[in-house]
């Protein structure tokens, strides 16, 4: 592909080339400019990239040497299937050509742990949370037979008034984007109390699918409302889960300020097993976005 100086030198110096090789020689430098801006795809957000309605409050490019530990945290081993292989191996994590990059990868000899897998995953819990806003995340995922990376909010007691009211699945949770294997499709969920633990999970329906290019970029969004959460993939909306009028309690929690995971995860009860010749599994995160309407009545943290 032409650099930026000869495709600029060329476009300069046009008008002294006879008119049959301009014909030839101009689609071919127009072609390789538009290639040449469309990889710069990491300098600051231009205008016309922002959804129409919104302003752009805070944004993560991952364009660091390091990850930002004043607002990114690596998770914590637990039990559930989504971070019982949770690790903070370095081998799990790395920053490339301004991406994130998540791993889920076969344990090996000498990485001192018992699991058969390790997986990787971010929080922003305890130092960043969002609230009546919209959240973008893209990103593009390597996936293999088990692999199911997600992208999700759940409430912050570092930021709630009262640490009951992030209690799950009272406080609620919310799935941006889970993925499984090779799907070419991305769920998007709500959970409460009222979805749970009343198992009410069609009124209103508490969740959706859109289509998604299993090789490429996606942009995942949710846009969080006192009355509404409304979801989109590649800014086209997907479903929206609305506040209802119910004797039922827990309807619609989500009123507290929430922080953001992002985490690869292998295997488990929905996934199912994993196929550990594809490893490793992986997830290049290229953004983070949060956009506020100028008549929200709450801020991120």
């Amino acid at each position: 592909m032409l650099t930026r100086h000869e495709i600029f030198s060329n476009f300069a110096s046009h008008q002294n080339i006879p008119t049959p090789m301009r014909n030839i020689l101009l689609p071919t430098l127009i072609s390789s400019a538009v290639a040449f801006f469309a990889g710069c795809s990491h300098s600051a957000s231009p205008a016309g990239d922002i959804p129409e309605g919104w302003t752009l409050e805070w944004e993560e490019n991952f364009d660091s040497p390091t990850i930002d530990t004043t607002v990114w945290s690596r998770i914590d081993r637990g039990t559930a299937d989504w971070n019982n292989y949770m690790s903070k191996a370095d081998t799990c994590y790395d920053l490339r050509d301004g991406n994130l990059l998540l791993r889920g990868i076969a344990a090996y000899e000498g990485c001192g742990d018992s699991v058969p897998y390790l997986t990787g995953g971010l929080y922003t819990k305890g130092k960043k949370a969002f609230l009546y806003g919209r959240l973008d995340i893209r990103a593009r995922i390597k996936g293999v037979q088990g692999s199911w990376p997600a992208i999700w909010l759940l409430p912050d007691p570092a930021f709630a008034d009262s640490a009951t009211d992030c209690a799950w699945p009272n406080g609620g949770e919310i799935d941006i984007m889970e993925r499984l294997s090779f799907d070419t499709i991305a769920y998007q969920t709500v959970h409460s109390y009222y979805t749970l633990t009343l198992n009410r999970p069609d009124n209103p329906p508490h969740g959706s699918t859109g289509p998604i290019d299993p090789d490429g970029y996606n942009t995942y969004s949710v846009e969080m409302y006192p009355d509404s959460l409304r979801f989109l993939i590649n800014d086209i909306h997907t479903f929206t889960y609305p506040r209802i009028d119910t004797e039922f309690e827990g309807q619609f929690p989500f009123s507290t300020p929430y922080y953001l995971l992002i985490d690869m995860q292998l295997g488990g009860g929905w996934v199912g097993e994993v196929k550990p010749d594809g490893l490793p599994a992986e997830m290049f995160v290229d953004r983070v976005r949060f956009y506020r309407r100028s008549d929200s009545v709450e801020k991120s943290n």
